[in-house]
């Protein structure tokens, strides 16, 4: 009985210590962060009035308007791009490496799966409509009226065409 009085006054005493010594590396940790903050934390926000149109790349057929939001579809890392297409804009099909998430801003767009375009499948999506596209999926999309697309990713973000006929960068 001795033996077991020493051992529950033993555990309690490591037990405090071992706390005390945690609570003391926490301690530690937490003055380290706040002397060597992490560089450049910061947030995006692009007013709707801020935004800037440029012409389209280089991979959509002309008429296309395209804004960069954040990042570059063309460098390594997440990107957000808005995607402006004139009434009745046809993006003939093609597949992406990467997945694509895209939602409607304004206007009417459909968005079709496969190889060939077939006008009755892509029904347009209003505004606020949301269409995941998985990365190697054949699909084609057309606008119903000026329609803004947000599309966002991670890049570097391809394009490649079903039919090479197609791609306007071959033209």
């Amino acid at each position: 009985m001795d033996a077991m009085l020493a051992r529950a006054r033993y555990y309690p005493v490591t037990a405090r210590r071992f706390l005390a010594a945690v609570a003391a590396a926490c301690g530690l940790v937490a003055a380290a962060q706040a002397a060597d903050p992490p560089a450049a934390i910061h947030h995006t926000v692009v007013p709707a009035d801020k935004i800037t149109w440029a012409p389209g790349p280089a991979s959509l057929p002309a008429g296309a308007q395209l804004a960069v939001l954040l990042g570059s579809p063309a460098k390594e890392g997440p990107f957000v791009i808005r995607l402006k297409f004139p009434d009745g804009f046809v993006v003939p099909p093609h597949r992406h490496s990467k997945d694509e998430f895209l939602t409607v801003v304004s206007g009417r767009f459909g968005v079709g799966a496969g190889e060939k375009f077939d006008k009755e499948v892509a029904v347009p999506l209003a505004a606020t409509s949301f269409v995941h596209l998985p990365a190697g999926m054949p699909h084609y999309a057309r606008a119903d009226g000026e329609t803004i697309v947000q599309i966002n990713g991670v890049g570097p973000f391809d394009v490649v065409y079903i039919d090479p006929k197609d791609d306007p960068r071959r033209q």
